[in-house]
């Protein structure tokens, strides 16, 4: 039987992500607010490997390193350490929350025995060169006033606020990027906005010459290629960084740190680039279709063949998160399809060559029925039927119940 997941139904909570106008007053507050809470997580992970050690050390004897054991640490630094209680507690109890969310993700992950590339790694140590600052508020830590944002510890930071909240927020997330520049990450219950039904379904398939082929020619999504087009300037930028590297303990340069200030500038501009035509492309194919049938493709492995590069480049995994999320917002039908031996089935007869196709083979031709089609677009109308959305006036689409035959 065939697997796949539905995406569907209530939007559920959504972020919404401001730019903020940081005084200079703000910013040493901000970044002494992070000190403290890289503090606290250095020492969570100082007591993890401890624990760890000692029960590797006696195992008849194990303690644990919970939630219960982190928040009693950190009553006592508080009490300890007026530098720690200068802070606000909110932020500190949270990063404490985070610090545990990422070790018990770590631990399952262990305990399910998954293999190497698919763990969540045990959390690290936070440098303060390589960390960037990131401070989570709950509802009791924060509060919008006169459309500014003010948070615990008198911290008042202007929001540029290009579209209005739909509701009240319950928390924030205030981060700086690796530019240099803040934001605000709120989050708030997000009802979806059902569009007007179309009857119509979509198949889509992953590639990396193409992005995204479908079963309708005109919602195909081209490679892009964002990242090539940008890659001459990225390359001047980091020969830049490598004839200034700094020797091993000693500080960077000026020359070096706005080289690689350029250079990250160069990387999240073309991040913004591929979400935005992950987006608007997602946008138009919820928009033109009730449900969609998605190859529920993981791209990772493409990082290790000779394809890494372009792969990279398309952005898939990005794309199909903007798919998914959309759908969801807008109260589309979602189906993941499980992706084994999509470009082995025919979709019109469902047999199965006996050897995976070549990628250097892009024409799909099947020697049970005769059909010739591009190798993306059968892929395609692979998911539809394996997500039970056979399309009116699809040819030659088995039976249901019909036997797999194999083609020669």
């Amino acid at each position: 039987m065939t697997t796949q997941r539905a995406v569907s139904g209530d939007a559920g909570n959504a972020r919404y992500t401001y730019r903020l106008r940081v005084s200079s007053t703000a910013r040493t507050a901000l970044l002494a607010e992070w000190d403290r809470c890289r503090w606290i997580w250095n020492e969570c992970v100082a007591k993890s490997r401890q624990l760890h050690a000692h029960n590797t050390a006696h195992p008849d004897n194990r303690l644990t390193c919970g939630p219960a054991q982190l928040d009693k640490m950190l009553t006592e630094a508080r009490a300890a350490m007026a530098w720690l209680r200068e802070g606000s507690s909110v932020p500190q109890q949270q990063i404490v929350r985070d610090f545990g969310k990422s070790r018990a993700r770590a631990l399952k992950d262990i305990k399910d025995r998954l293999p190497m590339q698919r763990r969540a790694g045990m959390p690290r140590i936070k440098r303060k060169r390589d960390a960037l600052p990131t401070l989570n508020y709950t509802k009791r830590g924060f509060r919008l006033k006169d459309r500014r944002l003010h948070l615990a510890g008198g911290i008042v930071l202007t929001v540029v606020w290009s579209r209005d909240l739909p509701s009240v927020p319950s928390s924030v997330r205030v981060y700086r990027d690796s530019l240099g520049h803040w934001y605000a990450s709120f989050v708030v219950a997000a009802e979806a906005q059902p569009l007007p039904a179309t009857g119509a379904v979509l198949g889509v398939d992953w590639g990396v010459k193409e992005t995204a082929t479908t079963t309708s020619d005109a919602h195909d999504l081209p490679h892009a290629e964002h990242g090539r087009r940008a890659a001459q300037r990225l390359a001047r930028y980091q020969r830049m960084m490598a004839r200034r590297r700094p020797a091993k303990g000693q500080p960077a340069s000026r020359g070096y740190r706005e080289a690689q200030r350029q250079a990250a500038k160069v990387h999240k501009k073309v991040a913004r680039q591929r979400q935005d035509t992950g987006r608007k492309w997602a946008k138009r194919v919820v928009r033109d279709h009730d449900t969609v049938a998605v190859e529920d493709f993981r791209p990772k492995f493409l990082a290790k063949s000779t394809m890494a590069r372009k792969a990279a480049d398309a952005a898939i995994g990005a794309t199909k998160t903007a798919l998914t999320e959309m759908g969801r917002k807008h109260g589309r039908d979602i189906r993941l399809v499980h992706p084994a031996h999509t470009t082995m089935d025919c979709a019109s007869c469902g047999a199965r060559t006996k050897h995976a196709l070549p990628l250097s083979e892009r024409t799909y031709t099947c020697t049970a029925c005769g059909l010739v089609s591009p190798r993306d677009k059968n892929s395609a109308h692979v998911m539809l039927v394996r997500a039970g959305l056979i399309p009116a006036g699809a040819e030659g689409v088995r039976p249901p119940g019909a036997l797999l035959p194999e083609a020669a």
